[in-house]
């Protein structure tokens, strides 16, 4: 899995995270049922991450080694993220570290 892959299910993820919580609230609302908001996006961004991870992992025929747990792992958390703060601010922190990262190969 490369970098631009991860980006584009992160933010596959975050965009279906969004919808799939205003379904729910909706639900809950007709139901009457109490909620927290945050710890509900929260809980669908991780269950919908391991989902397109592992949909991933079954449509590339990709193998699970040590770089594939890790990029797995970071889409959890970084859905997680995303699903609490905004997409834009978790893609800002992203290009920040890269950018940082290629200055450092450059000196």
């Amino acid at each position: 899995m490369s970098l631009s892959v991860f980006l584009m299910l992160l933010m596959l993820v975050s965009t279906f995270t969004s919808l799939v919580t205003e379904a729910v609230k909706k639900c809950f609302q007709e139901r009457g049922k109490t909620y927290y908001a945050n710890t509900l996006a929260g809980y669908i961004s991780a269950g919908l991450s391991i989902a397109v991870g592992a949909a991933y992992i079954i449509l590339t025929g990709a193998a699970i080694n040590a770089q594939m747990a890790v990029y797995l792992t970071a889409l959890v958390f970084m859905s997680w993220l995303a699903a609490m703060v905004g997409y834009d601010k978790v893609i800002q922190a992203i290009s920040q570290f890269k950018t940082g990262k290629e200055k450092e190969k450059n000196e």
